[in-house]
């Protein structure tokens, strides 16, 4: 790994919420398969990125993997990768790390394989960071301003990853939708990076969440960018189970918050509705209102609109309900005691065994017809992984139904005797 020690850098102010460069603007361009390399390239000078990531520190490209299996629109395009890649090695930026982060749901190892992503981190030889692993050390972060909840959802303290301090980094969202936030972006993004496994614990607050960790961010990291793909953009109920549209369109912004707000405009959605970027505006940590965010590049206006649409899965509603409505009192033993893999589970069998074979399956197969698809399948040996039903899944699955099913049957069994009991007690 790249040598560093964390004792000979400063890392308190890094960026200054109220005077960044890049602060309130966005670059936006349309593309095509055949220009998209060339044109990530002009996407980040236009939002200049060298202005916002000081040269001389590493570079960490925060990758995101919203399932191990490729869905248009889900994950990190490999276009958007390479072409970054490509960009910052032209423009003397060495030092370059891919950062992972592991989910209870989500096997990254799987997912940078099956989403082309080590392909382009293995052609351009940067070193892995699967954050998760024991050999990177998480840190208790000291803030520097008061939090609005991680102090209280983490009262013994909130543990970053100390590869994080002293460096820069870059997001790679998609355009999509979310199922908890409306829309997911580069704030999201910092999600799965900057908390551990017990993220989720945040999710009924997880507004306020996002921008705890945007102020956490500014703090720890020399310089902050996105590359944001909408090559493909995905509606419905994201980051997973949406429906896919060919927009050709990409941005890139070193404001989080602005650039967040343009993508949900460019979805149909009003930014400062959406209360994680609304309470970053307020709070100086980046624009958030569409009148003061300058955009380069492509002129939106000229976009037809693309009335997105924000819903839910089965899975979803069931959270929301604890969350949010009445099963709120559950969940702390639903979603924080040792039961919680119910939830893991009851996500996986929903997407993995359910939905993917049935419904997503042939909307990849439609995708794959497309030309951002065939650009997809290009990448590394041209396979592309489309799996049936999810066999760790299914396995759990069976065994949960034969343990409720013998359960049951012990039960009725008890009943049973209980009420033949019952009945020699009356006839005596």
């Amino acid at each position: 790994m790249v040598g560093y020690d964390p004792l000979s850098l400063e890392f308190s102010a890094m960026i200054n919420p109220a005077n960044f460069p890049g602060r309130g603007r966005v670059a936006v361009l349309k593309t095509t398969p055949s220009t998209i390399l060339e044109d990530y390239g002009r996407l980040m000078d236009l939002a200049g990125y060298q202005q916002a990531l000081p040269a001389d520190r590493d570079t960490l490209l925060k990758i995101n993997i919203s399932w191990d299996t490729w869905y248009p629109a889900c994950s990190t395009a490999p276009w958007q990768l390479e072409a970054t890649i490509q960009k910052l090695k032209a423009d003397g930026y060495d030092r370059i790390l891919a950062a992972h982060n592991d989910t209870v749901v989500v096997d990254a190892y799987v997912g940078e394989v099956n989403n082309k992503h080590r392909y382009v981190t293995d052609k351009y030889g940067l070193e892995n960071c699967h954050l998760y692993e024991p050999q990177f050390k998480w840190v208790k972060y000291e803030p520097k301003q008061p939090f609005l909840v991680l102090d209280k959802i983490f009262p013994e303290g909130v543990e970053v990853p100390e590869l994080f301090y002293g460096r820069n980094i870059i997001h790679f969202p998609t355009v999509k939708t979310h199922v908890f936030t409306t829309i997911t972006g580069a704030m999201k993004n910092a999600f799965g990076g900057l908390l551990n496994k017990r993220r989720h614990w945040t999710h009924s607050v997880i507004h306020e969440t996002l921008v705890d960790l945007l102020m956490i961010q500014q703090d720890i990291h020399s310089g902050l960018f996105a590359v944001m793909d909408g090559t493909f953009a995905g509606d419905g109920p994201g980051p997973r189970a949406m429906r896919w549209h060919e927009k050709d369109i990409i941005l890139a912004s070193a404001d989080q918050v602005a650039l967040d707000a343009i993508s949900a405009k460019l979805q149909g959605f009003d930014p400062l509705s959406l209360p994680f970027i609304r309470l970053a505006h307020e709070r100086g940590l980046g624009v958030g209102d569409p009148k003061e965010i300058e955009i380069v590049g492509y002129d939106i206006a000229q976009e037809p609109a693309w009335n997105f649409e924000q819903t839910d899965t089965f899975a979803s509603t069931g959270q929301k309900m604890i969350y949010h409505g009445p099963l709120k009192p559950l969940e702390g033993p639903l979603l924080r005691s040792p039961i919680v893999p119910w939830s893991y589970f009851a996500s996986n069998f929903y997407h993995n065994v359910y939905w993917y074979p049935y419904v997503g399956r042939p909307r990849v197969e439609a995708a794959l017809d497309t030309k951002w698809g065939r650009m997809f399948r290009e990448y590394g040996d041209g396979t592309v992984v489309l799996p049936g039903m999810e066999p760790r899944a299914v396995a759990t699955a069976a065994a949960a139904v034969g343990a409720v099913t013998v359960g049951g049957l012990i039960l009725a069994r008890a009943l049973s005797k209980k009420k033949k009991g019952r009945r020699s007690e009356d006839e005596s």
